[in-house]
Formats: C-alpha cells, structure tokens, sequence
C-alpha cells in the first residue's frame, strides 16, 4: 500500500513538473510582427522593416532565454528597408545580425501571420520601417491578432511606423482602440525630415490624432516610450531598446 501510495506521488509530482515547465515555455514566446512590403508608394524605391528596430529588440530578449517567433504577413523572406542597411544607421545589435546567419535564416522563413495563434505567446511585437503604413494598417490578420493580444491583456508593443499596424483595430465595442488612449510613434516633424510626408499614404501622427488617440511624443530623434495599459509605443528607431525593456516588464508581470 505504501508502495502505491509513493507511486501515485512520483507520477503526480511528475504531471505537474511537466505541466509546470510546458507553461514556463509558452510564457518564454514573443512574437515579432514585420512587413512584408517592399515598395515606398509609387517612387520606385525599396522599403521593407528597419533593421534595427527587429535586431536590437531581437537580440534584448534572445539574450535573456526568451523565443522569439518572426511572423509576416506573405510568411517568406521579410524585406529588410535598404537605407537602414547604411554605415550611419549600424549599431552594435545590427552589426551582430549581419554576421549572425541563423538570425537572418530566421527573416528568411517567417510564418505567415494567418497560421500563429496568440495563444501561443506572451506578447506581440511590431518593430517599424516604413512598409507597415501600406501592408499592416490594413491586414485583417494583424488587426485581429492585436485585437485578441489586447483582449486577453497581454502587452502588445510598437515602435516607429509600427504603429501604423493600430489605425484601423477596434475594440468590442466598436471605437477605435486608440481611442483615449496615450500613444506615440514617428512623428510628422521626423517624417518631414526624412522627406517621405508626400510619400506616405497618411501620416501617422496625425491618423492617430484622428483616431483619437491621447498622442505624445519627446524631442525628434530621442528615445521615447510611453505605455497605456498593457499597451506600449516608441517613438523611433532610437526608442527600440526602450519599448523592449517596458514590453519585458508587463511579460514580468503577467
């Protein structure tokens, strides 16, 4: 009887182990949500993500132990944003992409954002580049997995233009999420400095005005994040890091 009795202990503890270490993993996945458009508007120039943006949160929560799963909306190669590639725009985080071949193997292959679930993460990531204003403000798979992300309070983060991936979700109720909400993003002055105001289909600090956001923002170029609830914003290319260590301390929290 003892026997059994010890038995039927081990094989419980064990249950529980494994459940309990099923839970750490799913808990240790982040998804990252990039462009997979590569045309700035009719210019005949190439667009795609910023490379910094992915690389330097990338590698903020790999180093840490933490998954990160790549996901586009066409699945495949994501288009990296050429001119993120230039010497004045490396930092040590992209200098370590372009030697890292596993990494780039990994924006080689990304999911197709119609087949990942967020029950399978415990947060979403949008990193910029200016490809989101044309691909992921209208994708109805994003809207609908930001939208399930929020619902089921788990922190949803966006840099730069990532934002763009939030003018058109709603909430249950109908209003724009945005909605009386405090938000940043690449501001009209900065996208006026990079000359792409006429290029863009809108721009983003005032779509997001429009939508109703509580838009923020600190001096041009700066780092600048603010978080709203569980769900947070960067300004800019600057502001990666940052967004990263908040969007770390709400999956710290959950």
């Amino acid at each position: 009887m003892k026997n059994t009795l010890i038995l039927a202990l081990t094989i419980a503890l064990s249950l529980f182990s494994i459940a309990a270490k099923a839970q750490v993993t799913k808990k240790e996945k982040i998804l990252f949500v990039l462009t997979s458009h590569d045309k700035l508007g009719n210019t005949g120039k190439p667009t795609g993500f910023w490379i910094e943006e992915f690389a330097t949160p990338y590698y903020y929560f790999t180093d840490k132990g933490y998954e990160v799963v790549v996901a586009t909306p066409n699945g495949g190669q994501a288009p990296i944003d050429p001119k993120s590639n230039e010497p004045s725009f490396q930092t040590e985080a992209t200098k370590r992409y372009f030697k890292d071949a596993p990494t780039q193997k990994v924006l080689a292959s990304t999911q197709k954002l119609s087949a990942v679930k967020h029950n399978d993460f415990a947060a979403v990531f949008y990193p910029g580049g200016h490809g989101p204003m044309w691909d992921l403000a209208t994708d109805k798979n994003s809207i609908h997995l930001i939208q399930q992300f929020y619902a089921s309070k788990k922190p949803v983060a966006f840099v730069c233009h990532g934002p763009a991936a939030l003018v058109n979700v709603k909430d249950n109720s109908g209003n724009y999420l945005v909605n009386g909400k405090k938000i940043t993003s690449f501001c009209n002055t900065e996208e006026d400095a990079v000359q792409l105001t006429k290029i863009v289909p809108f721009p983003l600090e005032s779509k997001l005005k429009e939508r109703g956001a509580v838009y923020v923002k600190g001096s041009d170029w700066s780092s600048f994040a603010v978080e709203d609830g569980n769900l947070i914003t960067g300004q800019n290319p600057q502001s990666s890091e940052l967004v990263a260590e908040k969007l770390l301390g709400q999956i710290k929290k959950n």
